[in-house]
């Protein structure tokens, strides 16, 4: 168990971020919720599978994950559940990624769900105060998440006694007291969830996960045999479920155990079980989990080779090495296993990174201590200077109270004048400081009037133009071509033999594909979809335009108002129409995601391809004619634009207000 110094503080992060349980039955608990969402029933019930589903894939499939978020989100609208709801599951899609953006996610949940007085909002406000807690961790330490635990999330659900939630959060505690070594405590609350949750949550994943817990504080401590009768329970639970991605915990579990019992050619088979599960489901820590008890296996064979192979590839992996304590340890086993191989000057290299290292944060802890040292001299010298200026000012209080009466009321009216001209001198600054800032926001909302003026006849005159160019190009110069094609058409028949007609019908062929790209930019100049039958039903055309064999446009409407103004479905078509036609031309994609909604006076569009991306400091630069036009309709609608691109694909959120010119 000699690896165990290094694994067990793994092993607390590891199960620190499975607040969010997804049931064993995983393929099931799916296929209900994409039921759900498919069916015609109720916006909240859709909303809550949504937001479910959103936290299922958010570690397998960042995308899909992302993308039911922002499902649900168009369903919110005025509920408050729902607003709560949507920061808390924003919070779970950032907390591996980003957790800053968590952090702040959950700190809005906590303020929403606790305007809510229900038992659903008291469960989310002690989950939400939990994963805020595993944000600050590597900030504020574990004993500011066990704070966290026992001053907030386990009081807000103690009053339900029977809730699996409370069994959970209990679990959660035992893991931290197990990494610190408190075993017998540790115990304990593992011993209260697992009570409660055998009781009220028999086939659930927090009571799977409260025995693997407990099956591993007990390796911790080399009790094999009492860790083997929690991994048995565990084992009964997950039997039935193959595909479960909860396996690779099942299998990291019995590794633990097959390592603590001295077995360890049995404990190899269960490492390579738990990698084929972690690897399929992307739990990358404990992928390399099973690697380093696979390194230190391999090492007690004496196949020193194939350990220092693996123990290479955990450090170039890079997952376990984020904390300088682990990459400590490792530098230190890479140095001594070079040492046992023979292998002396690799291995003082090793042996000068872990000093250098270890010199390091030792230098960092020293610096701690001094800044506490100092910070407590600070405080003693502040404390004396106070207490010596509160000694002088007893002095001169008595020195004052003997002066004369007059002088007191000479010496207040005095000080009451140059107050009073001092408050007088302030206010008239800040009336002409405030006047000046009235008069530039006038200045300012006359120039954006004239601007939106000017923008506005612009866009109609353009798009007159193209209505007028449209027409005369279908009307006029298709029907002359059209007319043509019938009159030569009518002449080979009579003038020309059968082996000259061939070349004459291959002319033909040319001028009618000359008509029918005639019609495609007369269309695309002015759609007649869109003056007929409206601004959805046009999107959907112009989708199905650009649809190719090897590209697939997916494209969602929601809650589109079929009565808004011609102008803004217009401009609302064109900038649809620039962001489809820039992903075809540039982005190399084989899907294109577009979604409409609208919610009020708010029209949302947002559409995301696979493609290559592009380099946002080049497009912040330089802007091609075609960004220029898509930015000068967003701002005439007063909007805003959003664009995320890397070399995964190009996201585009766009936010335009339909009131802006009616």
């Amino acid at each position: 168990m000699k690896n165990h110094l290094i694994t067990i503080c793994i092993f607390l992060s590891l199960c620190l971020h499975s607040q969010q349980l997804i049931p064993l039955n995983e393929k099931a608990y799916s296929d209900s919720l994409k039921n759900v969402v498919n069916s015609k029933t109720d916006n909240q019930s859709k909303a809550t599978s949504y937001f479910l589903l959103s936290s299922f894939y958010r570690n397998t499939d960042s995308l899909v994950s992302k993308n039911y978020l922002q499902k649900a989100n168009a369903l919110i609208l005025k509920n408050p559940l729902n607003q709560a709801k949507y920061h808390y599951y924003e919070g779970q899609y950032f907390l591996e990624r980003n957790k800053e953006k968590a952090a702040l996610s959950f700190q809005k949940a906590i303020q929403e769900f606790s305007k809510i007085k229900t038992k659903e909002a008291d469960f989310y406000i002690a989950s939400s105060w939990y994963n805020y807690g595993v944000t600050q961790k590597n900030k504020e330490g574990y004993p500011f998440l066990v704070k966290i635990l026992v001053e907030k999330s386990i009081p807000q659900v103690e009053k339900y006694k029977n809730h699996k939630t409370l069994g959970q959060l209990y679990s959660q505690l035992a893991i931290i007291l197990t990494y610190n070594a408190e075993f017998e405590k540790a115990f304990e609350y593992n011993t209260k969830s697992i009570k409660l949750l055998e009781k009220n949550a028999p086939h659930s994943p927090e009571l799977f996960f409260a025995y693997l817990n407990t099956a591993s504080n007990f390796c911790y401590q080399a009790k094999g045999d009492e860790a083997k009768k929690f991994l048995d329970k565990a084992e009964k639970l997950i039997q039935p479920y193959p595909e479960s991605s909860s396996n690779a915990s099942f299998y990291y579990g019995k590794t633990l155990y097959f390592i603590t019992k001295q077995k360890n050619e049995e404990a190899l088979p269960m490492i390579e079980k738990g990698l084929i599960y972690a690897k399929k489901s992307n739990q990358n820590l404990l992928t390399q989990m099973f690697y380093l008890n696979k390194y230190d296996i391999l090492r007690k064979q004496n196949k020193l080779n194939e350990a220092k192979k693996v123990l290479e590839d955990i450090l170039s992996e890079k997952t376990l090495i984020i904390d300088a304590n682990n990459r400590k340890a490792f530098y230190n086993q890479l140095s001594s296993l070079n040492e046992q191989m023979g292998n002396l000057p690799e291995a003082l290299l090793w042996e000068k990174k872990y000093s250098k290292l270890s010199d390091s944060l030792n230098a960092e802890n020293v610096k701690l201590e001094l800044n506490k040292l100092e910070t407590k001299f600070r405080t003693a010298e502040k404390q004396k200077e106070i207490a010596n200026l509160n000694a002088e000012k007893a002095e001169k209080e008595l020195e004052i109270n003997k002066k004369n009466q007059y002088l007191w009321i000479f010496g207040f009216a005095t000080l009451f004048l140059i107050i009073l001209m001092i408050f007088i001198y302030f206010y008239t600054k800040k009336l002409a400081k405030q006047k000046e800032i009235n008069h530039n926001q006038k200045l300012k909302e006359i120039a954006q009037q004239e601007e939106l003026k000017i923008t506005k006849a612009i866009l109609e005159g353009e798009e007159k133009e193209r209505e007028r160019v449209g027409k005369d190009l279908h009307d006029g110069l298709g029907g002359m071509l059209a007319g043509v094609k019938i009159n030569f058409s009518a002449w080979a028949s009579q003038n020309l033999e059968t082996k000259s007609k061939e070349n004459f019908n291959e002319i033909l062929n040319k001028l009618d594909n000359s008509v029918s790209e005639l019609r495609n930019i007369s269309r695309n100049l002015m759609p007649e979809s869109l003056l007929k039958f409206g601004l959805e039903t046009a999107l959907k055309d112009l989708c199905e335009f650009y649809t190719r064999k090897d590209l697939y446009i997916d494209f969602q409407a929601i809650d589109i108002n079929p009565e808004l103004p011609l102008a803004i479905q217009i401009n609302i078509f064109r900038i649809v129409q620039e962001i489809l036609a820039n992903a075809v031309k540039h982005a190399e994609a084989e899907n294109i995601l577009l979604q409409c909604s609208q919610s009020n006076d708010i029209f949302m569009i947002t559409i995301e391809d696979d493609g290559k991306g592009f380099d946002e400091d080049s497009y912040s630069k330089t802007k091609s004619m075609g960004l220029h036009n898509l930015q000068t309709r967003v701002d005439y609608l007063k909007g805003k634009m959003e664009i995320n691109s890397d070399h995964e694909g190009t996201s585009i959120n766009i936010e335009l207000n339909t009131h802006a010119i009616s």
